[in-house]
């Protein structure tokens, strides 16, 4: 499946509406419509990521519709309290589906409550 199959399928998956995505991805409404067509342009690295992580997945998705679990991402989760670690378990164990409700409800509350993360 290409990027825009894999974006199209995300987006149909988490329940969002385009602009919605693009709101939350804080990229242009406009950029999204364009991933979406059907002679669809590619985003480039840093609007991909942020797009994989206003729906919940990571890049590889949107780009191979498929995710394997790096080096790297375990490393890191070392790093991490406890609580987050457990969060994460919780969360794996969730169907798709329930997954993007929490992370969307959380993303709200994070906006509500100011939380930034630049």
């Amino acid at each position: 499946m290409s990027f825009r199959d894999n974006l199209r399928e995300a987006i149909d998956f988490c329940g969002l509406e385009q602009k919605e995505l693009a709101h939350n991805a804080n990229i242009s409404l406009r950029n999204i419509e364009n991933y979406l067509r059907d002679n669809a342009s590619i985003p480039s690295a840093d609007k991909a990521v942020q797009i994989a992580r206003a729906l919940g997945v990571t890049v590889e998705y949107l780009v191979t519709g498929t995710e394997t679990q790096s080096r790297s991402s375990v490393s890191y989760l070392k790093g991490i309290d406890n609580e987050i670690q457990k969060l994460i378990r919780i969360l794996k164990n969730l169907s798709k589906s329930k997954q993007c409700i929490i992370i969307k409800n959380a993303l709200n509350l994070c906006e509500i409550l100011k939380i930034n993360n630049n």
